[in-house]
């Protein structure tokens, strides 16, 4: 392309940017992958959640001549995406497996016409011989792979059918595409291009810190009443995701959430599908309800206002970490990702590996995943630095994660370590962590005086620790694969050969010194460095009315409220005032088909308020 007709394309792009989407300017490396894939180029974009990645396919679908076509496992999601394209003038359309015949039938005519600028598409529907006979009979701009990371065996949310998506590369070999995630280790990022055939293809990697995220994970005692005090202390009103592993944790923590005065809804595979539908779109509407969900909830999730995401069970892999808890604070305000992390976590993790039917090859990946993920819950250091150099980027300290803002007491745990060790051996490896930590604290309970274990040497041995303590010294000890658990045999503990220095002596170990858990206080999640910039008593009361406005607008609309205009863009309204169309005109957030559609009744409202 020569540099008039880039210079076209790279203007084309800014003003449809403006005027469409109600944005002043590209942010990051938008602008260089809009003019990219506009000027048909293939790309590889990794963006973190709430960096705009939607706007790197939709921005050059509407650059370029034809439908851009959206693959994305999302259908769930796919009515609110089309909702709110329309609501700034975008013609989009989706097909899915909820459409009847007819409907289907009236957006493939729409698709071979033109009429359409963005169609969103599930993987399965698009590998249909239909489908893609509809695609090749049609102008075709561009083909979006969202979600690639689904195509990965490696990561954390593999969808088989994503595998088959090289089909587009061989049909329509002169379509640009673009492939999006927010999550991939480099290991995820070469099976994407690989798979994807998107070797060729310009690689966009953005920066992966979220820094209105703070980070903390704490000593898991009771769980559910820990995250009941941290969200009434820290989050009371506020929407939030809460993850757990199983499908009765969801209901039965959601049951508690509510019985103690916040809205919490379940949502999980298991559920009905119009149930699990409705509380999806409840999530989405409302204000201030808490969705306790198993990791089958938030993918594409486009929420700004997520306080808080917390995880009452310790996530596969920090891929699986990173986007679940990305879903917090997509508006770039102040949010809290929080975890409570025990001895159970790492014992259940392992044995989920261990009795997975994959090959040992894949087990392995899975073993080494884990580790990353158990090193970010132990590390002595700033967790956001340990988390974006799992990533392959370089921080300093952020000051905004727990580990820095209360620093962990490491401690030589050599001399404990083999106290555990030496009892564990003594027990012939034959008995689980309960029997093995009251042995180590001289509990004579009835199955230690049955098994006569009150008369080994190691017995007492431990009994200046609590057995909160001997259970943070065991877990860390599992962690470093000095201990491993044989589930076939009752959870009995075993030494591994890498215990074997430790006994000797020939090995120190440091651990992180037990921190008895603290009810949470509350108090502001805003990061160092964070400016808010607060609204004066007029402005807060503009505001205020503008959130009523919002909602029974969006209930007119049928739409998720931030669809009609995100928080951010409100605020803004409330400090311009403005008293004319053009004066609302330019506020961040308002394109010109939201000028038209709401402009007249902002402008109404604000001067009643004079």
């Amino acid at each position: 392309m020569n540099n008039a007709s880039g210079n076209l394309t790279n203007d084309k792009a800014l003003h449809l940017l403006q005027s469409v989407f109600g944005y002043p300017s590209f942010r990051g490396q938008q602008a260089e992958i809009v003019n990219h894939v506009a000027s048909g180029g293939d790309a590889l974009v990794l963006m973190p959640t709430g960096g705009g990645k939607s706007l790197c396919y939709q921005i050059p679908a509407l650059v370029r001549a034809g439908v851009g076509v959206v693959v994305s496992p999302l259908i769930a999601l796919m009515q609110d995406q089309v909702d709110a394209l329309a609501e700034v003038g975008v013609r989009a359309a989706f097909l899915n497996s909820t459409q009847t015949f007819e409907e289907a039938n009236r957006i493939e005519r729409q698709v071979r016409s033109g009429e359409l600028d963005l169609l969103y598409v599930a993987p399965e529907r698009l590998l249909t011989p239909r489908c893609l006979e509809l695609l090749q009979a049609s102008n075709i701009a561009l083909f979006a792979i969202d979600e690639a990371h689904c195509v990965s065996q490696w990561g954390h949310d593999f969808r088989p059918e994503y595998i088959k998506l090289s089909v587009l590369h061989e049909r329509f070999p002169a379509v640009p595409r673009i492939a999006l995630t927010a999550t991939a280790d480099q290991q995820t990022r070469d099976e994407i291009a690989h798979r994807l055939q998107l070797d060729d293809a310009r690689k966009f990697v953005s920066s992966f810190d979220r820094p209105n995220i703070r980070y903390q994970i704490v000593e898991k005692a009771n769980g559910r009443k820990q995250l009941l005090d941290f969200i009434q202390g820290e989050h009371a009103g506020d929407a939030g995701i809460v993850y757990c592993l199983s499908r009765k944790k969801v209901e039965e923590t959601a049951e508690l959430l509510n019985q103690n005065g916040i809205t919490a809804l379940p949502y999980h595979a298991g559920m009905d599908y119009k149930q699990r539908s409705n509380n999806q779109s409840r999530f989405l509407r409302e204000d201030g309800i808490v969705m306790t969900a198993t990791i089958a909830f938030g993918m594409g999730i486009d929420k700004p206002d997520v306080r808080f995401v917390a995880h009452l069970d310790l996530p596969k892999s920090i891929e699986g970490y990173y986007q679940e808890t990305g879903r917090a604070g997509r508006d770039g305000a102040p949010a809290n990702a929080w975890m409570a992390y025990g001895l159970q976590d790492v014992v259940q993790q392992r044995r989920m590996i261990d009795e997975s039917e994959a090959d040992e090859s894949f087990k392995r990946v899975l073993g080494v995943k884990l580790d990353a993920m158990l090193g970010l819950c132990e590390t002595l250091a700033c967790r956001r630095v340990r988390l974006l150099d799992y990533f392959g980027q370089g921080s300093e300290p952020c000051g905004n994660c727990d580990t820095c803002m209360q620093p962990p007491v490491s401690f030589d745990a050599t001399v404990a370590v083999q106290k555990l060790l030496s009892t564990i051996y003594r027990v012939d490896q034959r008995f689980g962590a309960g029997h093995v930590i009251d042995v180590l604290r001289g509990s004579e309970t009835d199955k230690v005086r049955q098994w006569r274990h009150e008369q080994l040497s190691t017995f007492s041995v431990g009994a200046d620790r609590s057995e909160a303590e001997w259970r943070a010294i065991l877990r860390q000890t599992i962690a470093l694969g000095l201990v491993t658990v044989d589930y076939e045999a009752y959870s009995a503990l075993k030494l591994s050969d890498d215990a074997r220095p430790v006994l000797r002596g020939a090995q120190p170990v440091q651990l992180r010194q037990y921190q008895k858990p603290v009810k949470a206080r509350r108090e502001s999640a805003k990061p160092n460095g964070y400016v808010e910039s607060d609204l004066s008593a007029a402005e807060q009361a503009i505001f205020d009315k503008l959130r009523w406005w919002r909602v029974e607008t969006a209930r007119k609309h049928n739409v998720p409220a931030y669809v009609i205009f995100h928080d951010a863009t409100m605020r803004e309204i409330a400090r311009a005032q403005p008293a004319s169309l053009d004066d609302l005109r330019g506020v961040t957030g308002v394109g010109e088909k939201k000028l038209e559609t709401y402009g007249a009744e902002i402008v109404a409202l604000i001067a009643g308020l004079a």
